[in-house]
């Protein structure tokens, strides 16, 4: 009798499809973003009488904080895998799908963010690496268990989440003025209306994996309309205040008003229309919002 013979591919094969799924693990579109407020914190935060742009601080600071953003990413996925398998949105996540094993996860995730940690402390500073690892912790033992039993999590979820200009902050100039929570603020702003938009486009995904984003409900059309409406609102008189003291040149508060009553706009869209067409609008108009108004204030920097 002929046996078949089952063979495994090279490891070299097995190595290069995983790196895909490793890939995804570290979530790159929140990087990205992370990435951009990282250096837009950096670049203001940069001493005007410093001579000269220390590209390779900004460099080393980007790597940190990407290396422990990315670690959080995976554990995230890590402690969640269970109830991402449960929902559209997150059921091709590389643990969720099963192409990746839990333990491999977990230590993925751990060494990525002791590296990152460790090195913010010894290439940058101990402030921004103090303000990484807490911003770990706040995120993975606060934000992540409190999805699941209040719908406040979005406010605590957003103090963290607001951290990453002050990151860059604090690599720059080795400590935090007004201006950095400044910048800190815009960011935990912008965190509410964005956030609310992924929550009522996948309301029924997060209902059935048991998340508890939006009150169940009536309320929960209510509970979003405030948080995406107000925060957006905010947003109109805070970006302002760089021109206000000084920091960010005229022209930025002409542009500053445009962008954040564009994203008013959609936000109120959302707010009257309650539809998934209006959440994703609201998404988009989030997305181009935040990289604009950073790039405005390194544009018009003095």
């Amino acid at each position: 009798m002929n046996m078949a013979t089952v063979t495994q591919p090279p490891f070299a094969v097995r190595s290069c499809a995983a790196v895909p799924a490793y890939w995804a693990l570290t979530k790159p579109e929140i990087n990205f973003l992370i990435a951009i407020a990282t250096f837009a914190g950096f670049y203001l935060g940069v001493p005007t009488q410093l001579h000269g742009f220390p590209f390779m601080l900004l460099t080393r600071t980007l790597l940190g904080t990407l290396l422990v953003s990315s670690g959080a990413g995976a554990l995230n996925q890590y402690i969640e895998r269970r109830f991402d398998a449960q929902m559209r949105r997150t059921a091709r996540r590389p643990l969720a799908a099963g192409r990746i094993e839990p333990s491999s996860a977990l230590w993925f995730g751990i060494l990525l963010s002791l590296a990152g940690g460790i090195y913010l402390a010894v290439a940058v500073n101990a402030l921004a690496a103090l303000l990484a690892v807490l911003t770990l912790g706040a995120y993975l033992a606060l934000y992540t268990p409190l999805k699941r039993k209040t719908p406040l999590c979005t406010v605590v979820g957003a103090l963290p989440g607001a951290a990453p200009p002050l990151i860059g902050w604090a690599a720059a100039s080795g400590k935090l003025s007004f201006e950095a929570w400044l910048l800190y603020l815009i960011l935990f702003l912008w965190q509410f209306p964005h956030f609310m938009a992924i929550a009522w486009m996948y309301r029924e995904d997060y209902a059935r994996a048991g998340y508890l984003v939006l009150p169940r409900g009536e309320q929960s059309g209510r509970f979003m309309s405030w948080q995406a409406l107000v925060p957006s609102l905010a947003l109109i008189p805070v970006g302002l205040i760089p021109t206000m003291i000084g920091h960010v040149g005229a022209v930025y508060c002409i542009f500053a008003c445009i962008i954040s009553s564009g994203f008013f706009f959609f936000s109120a869209r959302l707010t009257l229309r309650r539809s998934n067409v209006a959440a994703r609008q609201l998404l988009m108009a989030s997305i181009v919002y935040l990289p604009m108004a950073f790039f405005l204030m390194v544009l018009y920097k003095p």
